[in-house]
């Protein structure tokens, strides 16, 4: 069990170190964003059945279906620049 928590723990730094250096894609950005999400979607879920709380239960469902959200959203505002600007390169975009 310590060998899973030190290896999600490991690929939820890596995540977030990528998701910090990566500045050519969107849409790259958005996959490590879904990828850390996930990640604290398996930590949470282990996590709970381990502590037997009735209470945190909803949780990992109430996570995973914000998570799901915000992909839809990254997705359409994906698809919305790649169709104004013709790619999703973040140095064409002037987001000031």
């Amino acid at each position: 069990m310590e060998l899973i928590k030190t290896t999600l723990y490991t690929t939820f730094m890596i995540t977030i170190t990528s998701l910090s250096l990566q500045h050519k894609h969107l849409m790259l950005a958005l996959m490590c964003l879904e990828t850390t999400m996930l990640i604290m979607f398996t930590m949470l879920v282990i996590f709970t059945s381990t502590s037997l709380t009735a209470s945190q239960l909803p949780m990992s469902t109430i996570m995973l279906t914000i998570s799901v959200c915000g992909a839809a959203v990254g997705l359409s505002l994906v698809v919305a620049i790649t169709r104004t600007h013709g790619s999703d390169f973040l140095k064409n975009l002037n987001l000031l």
